[in-house]
């Protein structure tokens, strides 16, 4: 479709234009991750979360995420990882961070948020991938909720087979691995 046929399309208002609610997608940054199922590219929501998008840079940029598996799979709710490497070690990971989760950004599906324990100001490298809307993660909802802090822009193929592939107590029977995230 050409760009005229787009704009006078929209000026009648008959575009619609996805996008996650209170997020602007200028200058965000954005990161490609390369895993052994496919192409996962995320952008970051650094006006909304500044503290987690540099904390999850600060790894990205460490090369942290080089080697490590999505440990936590349940097909219609996240898939998680950032920390734990094929044989289920853990690496170090950096002192936590606040809790972003009331930044107005809803755990909707595709979005990306910081994991952490029972203590809200607990995330350090751990992250996971929203298969579903998970409103009750959203700040407030039972508790102060999990920060969102970017979404998946392209590869979401890639996230629907990480959450399909076969489990046991929610752990890939076949590691999937993060191979690499760089910044674009």
């Amino acid at each position: 479709m050409q760009f005229r046929t787009l704009v006078g399309l929209a000026s009648a208002g008959l575009v619609m234009v996805l996008h996650t609610p209170g997020v602007s997608a200028q200058d965000n940054p954005v990161v490609v991750m390369e895993t052994s199922m496919g192409t996962i590219t995320i952008e970051l929501f650094q006006e909304q979360a500044p503290i987690s998008v540099e904390n999850f840079l600060t790894y990205v940029d460490e090369e942290h995420y080089d080697g490590t598996i999505f440990h936590r799979v349940i097909q219609t709710f996240m898939v998680q990882g950032g920390r734990f490497t094929p044989d289920m070690r853990g690496k170090p990971g950096r002192a936590a961070i606040k809790n972003e989760a009331d930044n107005g950004v809803n755990n909707d599906k595709y979005t990306v948020a910081m994991a952490r324990t029972n203590a809200v100001d607990s995330a350090t490298d751990q992250f996971f991938i929203n298969t579903v809307d998970n409103n009750f993660l959203n700040n407030g909802v039972r508790d102060f909720g999990y920060a969102v802090f970017g979404r998946v822009i392209a590869g979401t193929a890639v996230v629907d087979t990480i959450a399909g592939t076969p489990v046991t107590n929610s752990v890939p029977n076949e590691a999937v691995i993060i191979q690499s995230i760089r910044r674009r």
